[in-house]
């Protein structure tokens, strides 16, 4: 029997730039406090999460310059299009992610934003360490192989 996928369940915005510029050690997900102008935007598909990334302070995790488009019919009520958003996680997780961040140097990325099954906003955030230029290199050379091995052997079992 063939599932179905849900209709509520759709990808937003993906941090493709993300996995080239940074080893993700450990991912996890975590809800957005949103306004409800920002929910209808992100319905229509308006935002934007490459230049951004999350933060803890005063003991709260903050997603930071993260793009939501404005919604034209909230004119009055409508909101700021790069302000701080509160994520929402557990304490446990909070406490891992100040501690991978102040003392191991790692950085708080996020990789998705996407409705879940429910209808609601989750964050895929991803615990990594910034990769260097010699490290970007290999990493391109690694899939440009992958490519060229994967087109080879396409090629061999049609003869």
């Amino acid at each position: 029997m063939v599932e179905k996928s849900d209709p509520n369940s759709k990808l937003i915005a993906e941090n493709r730039r993300a996995r080239f510029d940074y080893h993700i050690e450990d991912d996890l997900e975590a809800g957005i406090m949103l306004l409800g102008s920002e929910v209808k935007s992100l319905r229509q598909g308006g935002s934007n999460i490459a230049e951004s990334y999350a933060s803890v302070e005063h003991g709260e995790l903050w997603l930071i310059n993260s793009y939501i488009a404005p919604y034209l019919q909230a004119k009055t009520w409508g909101h700021e299009e790069r302000r701080h958003r509160k994520l929402l996680v557990s304490r446990k997780q909070l406490a891992r992610l100040h501690a991978a961040v102040g003392r191991e140097g790692m950085t708080i990325v996020p990789l998705r934003l996407y409705f879940n099954d429910r209808g609601m906003v989750k964050l895929k955030l991803g615990i990594a360490k910034g990769k260097k230029l010699a490290d970007k290199r290999e990493t391109s050379a690694k899939r440009d192989w992958d490519r060229q091995k994967a087109r080879l052997l396409k090629q061999n079992t049609r003869d």
